[in-house]
């Protein structure tokens, strides 16, 4: 039996998950699955033969200690997916300008070094319209994330100046779709598709998180949308190749619809919504494991050749 770590932090109490749906089809293709925190020490990661990276929802609270755990596992026997370095171009939302440059319609968005509080009017006007979002460019969960209206940005200068003292930010309009309509993610798996849902937020709020009050429905995307949503899979298979997991969450802009984010770390996958989706999940990820199998043993050969001292 092969072992697989599933990444994940040190209580998901207060978070909605539903990795555990994959657990039954992954033993009955020879892999047992084991929780753990990243945030866990003296971990043997050789132990296992893979480790997937699934619901570590505080790493943004101390991302350079993250970055090392994903470092440590890399370097061992374990396969890490997705990989460190696609971890590393996705944690930050500055990755969205090369998917830009690529032909990928995303959000309106502005990407201010530092905060300064003179400029937000400017935001408004640069923009044209009265509602704008600010968020800082390494985030999770909407944390640190703000609505504002011409008429109450005022009010909270205080707690902006607080979330943005360390932190890069990007602004954009607010998209209005989002409360009309809903924020729609597609989901792939080993670079083909998977499903679609359509997420929405409670009344009154924009943030379409299950943990905010948001509602999930499962849906059909319409050609335009799944067009767009292959065309952002394209663009950034051309920089990382195939991975084992994408969410890319897009909102309707005028003709078309926006790509808000492509989700490469932590994604919930909502292997709820659709029954099939957990297969086709391990599917994907058992193709993985067994076309990079003969790298491994290959690997284990040249080792053992050099502690043989034949060259």
């Amino acid at each position: 039996m092969k072992k697989c770590a599933i990444l994940s932090m040190d209580s998901l109490a207060d978070f909605e998950t539903y990795d555990c749906l994959i657990d039954e089809p992954m033993l009955a293709l020879g892999w047992q699955t084991e929780l753990i925190s990243w945030r866990c020490v003296n971990v043997n990661w050789s132990d296992y033969e893979a480790v997937i990276i699934r619901s570590p929802w505080d790493y943004q609270d101390d991302m350079e200690n993250f970055l090392s755990v994903l470092s440590t596992i890399e370097q061992s026997n374990a396969r890490l997916e997705n990989s460190l370095n696609v971890v590393e171009w996705n944690i930050n939302k500055s990755y969205l300008k090369s998917l830009a440059a690529d032909s990928v319609t995303i959000v309106p968005t502005l990407w201010p070094e530092t905060f300064d509080a003179k400029n937000i009017a400017g935001y408004f006007s640069h923009f044209a319209t009265e509602q704008i979002v600010l968020k800082p460019r390494v985030s999770a969960n909407a944390d640190n994330t703000f609505w504002l209206t011409k008429e109450n940005y005022q009010d909270k200068m205080a707690e902006l100046s607080q979330a943005f003292a360390t932190r890069e930010l990007m602004v954009q309009p607010f998209m209005a779709a989002i409360c009309q309509e809903g924020e729609f993610s597609l989901f792939y798996f080993n670079g083909k598709y998977s499903h679609t849902i359509l997420k929405t937020p409670a009344q009154g709020d924009f943030r379409v998180q299950e943990e905010h009050g948001g509602g999930l429905l499962t849906v059909t995307p319409e050609p335009s949308l799944l067009l767009a949503a292959n065309n952002t899979m394209q663009a950034i298979s051309k920089l990382h190749g195939e991975l084992l997991y994408a969410r890319i969450d897009f909102v309707r802009h005028e003709d078309t619809f926006a790509l808000m984010e492509a989700e490469l770390i932590e994604p919930s996958l909502y292997f709820n919504m659709d029954e099939a989706a957990p297969q086709r999940f391990v599917d994907a990820f058992v193709t993985r494991m067994a076309s990079c199998e003969p790298k491994l043993q290959n690997a284990e050969s040249d080792t053992a050749t050099s502690s043989r001292g034949i060259s």
